[in-house]
């Protein structure tokens, strides 16, 4: 008789550890199912992966600091441009 209580616990524990496994299999699913309805939903929605929208940033971040050196080079040499336009200019009324 002294097994008889020690077998029943020893049982409930087998049977805890087997509910436990299977409650840990059905969240794995749970979770798996979940996972493959949101990305069908965001596929639907047409978004942007997070990676591809990094690259995009990065692109335009280049693109506009390129965008402010050619304007800074233009402006310079539109300076330049107009100060070798000047000096015929003043050469022709001292002449004049």
């Amino acid at each position: 008789m002294t097994q008889g209580p020690n077998r029943i616990f020893d049982d409930f524990a087998k049977l805890m550890t087997d509910a436990a496994g299977v409650a840990q299999g059905a969240r794995r699913e749970v979770e798996t199912a979940f996972r493959a309805q949101a990305e069908r939903f965001l596929a639907d929605m047409d978004l942007v992966k997070r990676e591809d929208f990094d690259v995009a940033r990065d692109m335009a971040v280049r693109a506009l600091d390129q965008i402010e050196a050619l304007e800074a080079r233009i402006a310079a040499l539109e300076a330049k441009l107009a100060e070798t336009e000047a000096k015929p200019a003043r050469k022709a009324k001292t002449e004049g």
